[in-house]
């Protein structure tokens, strides 16, 4: 079912949000991989705060190549979330409500969707040129040294996604694989 969602992805959004749904977000959310997760988890281990807000927040797994001219970003495309998994219980703990990445999750990071009524969706993979079209502005927040791994907020509209693992814990790519999902 195609849904139309706008963020911030709140609990009352995501108790709207099934497994196999197709949604199309538009909104803020914010760019970050493993470099950039680990220098928030290290921060909060030093008694800092984050450098984003993470309540209801959606961070997007992707590491973007650069701009062309007139563009706000280049291809962006999804990697691959398990590089996350370590971090990503933790930060929805402190709030985080959606992920969006491609490829499968541990069942710590499952256990943290279900215990905080989060959402984690799939982008599809080898479509970065097309998905950076839904993005109509990129600006760095923080960790400009890492490069394609900094924290950027993006702006996007109708960016296409889909629901692996709702706020119940399931879970599209085992129903899929046992069958129970067409």
């Amino acid at each position: 079912m195609e849904k139309y969602i706008t963020t911030p992805i709140t609990e009352e959004v995501t108790e709207k949000l099934t497994f196999g749904d197709y949604v199309l977000i538009t909104g803020s959310m914010y760019v970050a991989r493993d470099a950039a997760h680990n220098r928030m988890l290290e921060a909060l281990g030093r008694g800092e705060g984050l450098p984003i807000d993470i309540a209801d927040a959606t961070i997007y797994y992707m590491g973007p190549s650069p701009a062309r001219e007139g563009r706000p970003i280049g291809s962006a495309g999804p990697t691959t979330a398990s590089r996350m998994d370590k971090y990503a219980p933790t930060l929805l703990d402190l709030g985080q409500k959606a992920m969006i990445g491609k490829g499968k999750r541990t069942k710590e990071v499952v256990d943290a969707i279900v215990r905080n009524r989060a959402v984690y969706l799939a982008a599809v993979g080898g479509a970065g040129a097309l998905l950076s079209k839904c993005i109509v502005k990129s600006e760095l927040v923080c960790y400009g040294d890492l490069g394609a791994e900094a924290v950027l907020k993006i702006e996007v509209k109708d960016f296409p996604a889909i629901v692996v693992i709702d706020r119940d814990g399931n879970n599209l790519y085992e129903m899929a694989a046992e069958g129970k999902f067409r």
